[in-house]
């Protein structure tokens, strides 16, 4: 990554035509500072890519001794996938052992994750932070690796692959076993519910399904291939669509097990019977699909591994200046009731 002339307080001053102690007050989040002026120098500071102490962490090493975590902003608590309080364990753990507190972003609303970004960066909150999800063309990416701020994602990038420090698993090769075992054990119309659209996550998976369904000379219906939220109502809304098709599927691949189990709560309450009149199948491996009334068949993405890996790339990001570091968590599909014929 190139190496760019650190920007300072006067470079931003100047471009705005204000003084450097009104930019300093911006940054301070100052009320003597007015609305327009202070829109004007946020502006100034995104187009020169300038936040507070690149000069101190570049020269004299100074630091905050914080990792801000940003968790993606949805209109449903984020908390009530169990996959982000185990990432998040595994972020505490490695976070302590390198000698950091951890920052979560606490903004609920929609698609606010780069407003959060810029008032921790603005603020000198923290010293690099972690990216929980990724999508196509994401601002958030972007914008860091624009600024060249210390940061690690949990996902891939769709952009910068090379140059951006990340950790997954191989969502791809995980949907196609999947759906390769739902086809070993007799299904032959197969239906999947990801998540959306737009995350790199749900695009892997959905490849890896559509693979393996086109290597067993299974006809790929697109009638049958469902969006919406990682949530339960996700899979409450397309349980009840399945399970009233005129000639429904016989298995459903989906890509959360929280949204599994809304699907599995309809089609018991339908009488459709798991997994003989529909098998349902994966990813997460959750306490809901140990434990559900019919245990799920599901990928374990070992969330407490990726949480932890995360935090080992930023610190060398922070660190060493490391950038475009690689690690693919690997992933355990379990087999249970709900695919066991």
């Amino acid at each position: 990554m190139n190496k760019k002339r650190t920007v300072t307080i006067k470079d931003v001053a100047e471009r705005c035509g204000v003084s450097p102690s009104t930019v300093s007050r911006v940054i301070s989040k100052s009320p003597r500072i007015s609305k327009a002026t202070t829109e004007k120098v946020l502006a100034c500071m995104d187009e020169l890519g300038y936040y507070p102490n690149a000069a101190a962490r570049s020269l004299a090493r100074n630091r905050t001794g914080t990792i801000g975590v940003i968790m993606p902003t949805t209109s449903e608590d984020v908390f009530l996938n169990p996959f982000f309080p185990e990432a998040i364990r595994g972020i505490a753990k490695a976070a302590a052992k390198a000698k950091y507190d951890i920052l979560l972003s606490s903004n609920y609303e929609k698609d606010e994750e780069i407003r959060v970004i810029k008032d921790f960066i603005r603020s000198s909150k923290v010293d690099g932070l972690i990216l929980m999800s990724s999508k196509l063309n994401d601002e958030c990416i972007e914008y860091l690796y624009d600024i060249d701020f210390p940061f690690s994602l949990i996902g891939t990038p769709n952009l910068h692959i090379d140059k951006v420090n990340h950790v997954d698993n191989d969502n791809f090769m995980a949907a196609y076993e999947l759906t390769q075992h739902l086809s070993k054990i007799g299904k032959k119309r197969i239906a999947m519910i990801a998540g959306e659209e737009e995350l790199i996550m749900t695009q892997r998976r959905v490849e890896g399904y559509k693979k393996a369904i086109e290597e067993k000379n299974l006809k790929f219906n697109k009638e049958l291939l469902f969006t919406g939220s990682f949530d339960e109502k996700t899979g409450t809304k397309y349980g009840k669509i399945i399970a009233n098709l005129d000639n429904p599927p016989d298995a459903v691949l989906v890509t959360d097990d929280l949204v599994a189990f809304g699907a599995i709560r309809v089609f018991d309450s339908l009488g459709v019977k798991i997994p003989e009149d529909i098998a349902v199948a994966s990813f997460n491996n959750s306490v809901l699909a140990r434990y559900s009334s019919i245990p799920i068949t599901s990928v374990d993405v070992n969330a407490v591994s990726l949480g932890y890996s995360s935090v080992e790339l930023l610190v060398d990001a922070i660190d060493n200046e490391v950038r475009g570091r690689k690690i693919i968590v690997p992933y355990t599909i379990y087999k249970r009731k709900s695919t066991e014929i």
